[in-house]
């Protein structure tokens, strides 16, 4: 079949007896940039080969064409980009990035062809990845890794792909709860191993997060004006930031000091084991909750409990997101949240002031008493 600016068509083979054989693939030929292309359209359909050949007629129409280059490549080949950006930007989650993919995204879409990837590959991943009993929020940390290969491979030079699919984000709904009361912080500090107890201690008091205190060295720490230096590139969100120094910390960080200077001078870093700065510690930290009476806590909901404390401390809102490093009020929101106590304090105010009111309006008490008196009165003699 001859196209306008195209064609259709089956290649040949000739056999060893000279006979010739007409292969079943159907391929394409366009020109596009003063350039001949021949594509194969991988179908032994026609209508196949016929609507590739109208989308890159299309292509070509609109400029979107980028030749052959990028639709040979696969969702594979993006993934490289990947893990090189988290290796030279020093992010932590580097390790939980290429367990994701190896376990999950490449065995799954590693084979798509970038230019055919879309919406519905995302979706057959999602129910792949559901059927696997993976949460909502496990398959959009999985997700962000893919709109982010997508996105690299755009802004390289040359550009990989010519466009970046829609990648859907599902709804979460794990916005964790709990908090730690003043009296189980004693007990769980009691518990707890001393090379992660000082940890826990400034964790407790300013709610900054677990991988920017790990990071943290002494010449950061100013005990005299009582105030921690975060420097920029340390944190989260980039931007530096000081904590301050209270309630039993100062005495804490001072027995630290004076111990690494003793023991371990050469060690830089405020929160060490034995000279080496702490990694990981989540079997102890488990075994500590659960004798403490809090298993299910997460050193994160430090940073709840923390800026709870400071609201009911009466800190300014403001400053109290800037302690905690929470850009967004949003976000501020989430963690200030309500527990029993204090409903119960709510309470207790709510009966005063009922109470308050009573004096005036009579108290339920007193209208049941005037109540049983009016029955007795009534009631015949029997």
């Amino acid at each position: 079949m001859r196209a306008k600016l195209g064609s259709i068509y089956r290649r040949t083979k000739k056999q060893r007896d000279g006979t010739v054989r007409t292969l079943p693939i159907w391929w394409i030929k366009y020109r596009g940039s003063g350039q001949v292309f021949r594509e194969s359209s991988g179908s032994e359909k026609y209508a196949d080969a016929e609507r590739l050949l109208k989308r890159r007629l299309g292509e070509i129409a609109t400029g979107r064409f980028a030749g052959l280059g990028p639709e040979r490549i696969r969702f594979s080949d993006l993934t490289g980009a990947v893990m090189t950006d988290y290796s030279e930007n020093g992010r932590s989650s580097m390790a939980h990035v290429e367990r994701r993919l190896r376990l999950h995204l490449l065995p799954a879409l590693g084979g798509v062809r970038a230019a055919d990837f879309g919406t519905s590959n995302v979706r057959r991943y999602i129910e792949q990845r559901r059927s696997e009993g993976a949460a909502n929020a496990t398959i959009n940390r999985e997700l962000a890794i893919v709109k982010r290969a997508f996105r690299l491979a755009a802004q390289s030079d040359p550009p990989m792909v010519t466009r970046i699919p829609g990648v859907p984000k599902l709804e979460e709904n794990n916005i964790r709860t709990g908090f730690l009361e003043h009296e189980a912080y004693l007990k769980l500090r009691a518990e707890l191993p001393e090379d992660i107890r000082l940890l826990f201690v400034v964790g407790y008091y300013t709610g900054a997060r677990l991988g920017e205190l790990k990071r943290l060295r002494w010449p950061q720490v100013d005990l005299s004006a009582k105030r921690i230096a975060l420097y920029p590139g340390t944190t989260k969100n980039g931007e530096g930031k000081s904590l301050p120094i209270y309630g039993e910390m100062s005495k804490w960080l001072t027995i630290e000091k004076e111990i690494r200077d003793a023991q371990f001078p050469e060690c830089p870093y405020v929160f060490r084991r034995s000279g080496k700065p702490v990694k990981d510690f989540r079997k102890a930290w488990a075994e500590a909750c659960k004798r403490a009476g809090v298993p299910g806590l997460f050193f994160h909901d430090l940073r709840r409990t923390a800026v709870r404390n400071m609201v009911r401390a009466g800190v300014p809102e403001k400053i109290a997101m800037q302690i905690s490093g929470h850009k967004t009020r949003s976000v501020f929101d989430r963690y200030n949240i309500v527990s029993d106590r204090d409903l119960d304090l709510a309470a207790e105010r709510m009966q005063r002031h009922l109470e308050s009111l009573g004096t005036l309006l009579g108290t339920p008490r007193e209208s049941q008493t005037k109540r049983r008196t009016r029955i007795k009165r009534a009631t015949p003699l029997q």
